[in-house]
């Protein structure tokens, strides 16, 4: 997926349309945890000649689970070369307020499962409210998963989530087909 990801940004650098498309990919922990992980990523970096900046690597909060300290010192050797880190699904699995403050993180990315019936559940209005401050306080970029209405957008947006995915905008869609909405 490595490979795959830097090729595409690689071709996407060369258009103008394209150039400032960041990337994510989501890794699995046995492969974060690999011993040359950073290694293989910062030499696809060098290989394929790409701003790093513009691949992002998307984190499940069960990575964080065990070694810890390994994990922090790849996410960091990885960050001082400009990658950056979103943690997935934040808030559905083994939340802690300390990995926030451990990590180099990027960006927190509300799950799906908040964001479905945020217009019309209080309580899930009250979670996604709560992690967009909170991220926001922690100098962290927010995401939400799973929109689908304009409702959901709207109240994203004026509660200062400003970066969505979900069928709203798109359903997942081969690479050819996503350039050409861009042209449109």
């Amino acid at each position: 997926m490595l490979e795959t990801a830097c090729t595409q940004l690689k071709l996407w650098q060369q258009t103008e349309l394209t150039r400032a498309l960041t990337l994510s990919i989501n890794v699995s922990a046995k492969q974060f945890l690999q011993v040359d992980f950073a290694a293989q990523v910062i030499d696809a970096i060098t290989r394929y000649d790409i701003d790093p900046m513009l691949l992002k690597l998307e984190l499940t909060e069960s990575i964080l689970l065990d070694h810890l300290d390994e994990i922090i010192s790849t996410m960091s050797a990885l960050k001082e070369i400009g990658i950056r880190f979103s943690l997935d699904d934040f808030g559905t699995g083994y939340s802690s307020l300390q990995y926030l403050k451990l990590l180099p993180l990027y960006q927190l990315k509300i799950d799906q499962s908040f964001v479905r019936d945020l217009a019309i559940d209080n309580s899930d209005k009250a979670i996604v409210l709560t992690v967009i401050i909170m991220a926001h306080s922690l100098d962290l970029n927010v995401i939400a998963e799973g929109v689908e209405t304009e409702d959901q957008r709207q109240l994203l947006l004026e509660n200062g989530c400003s970066h969505f995915q979900g069928y709203l905008f798109s359903k997942p869609v081969p690479i050819e087909e996503f350039e050409s909405l861009l042209n449109v």
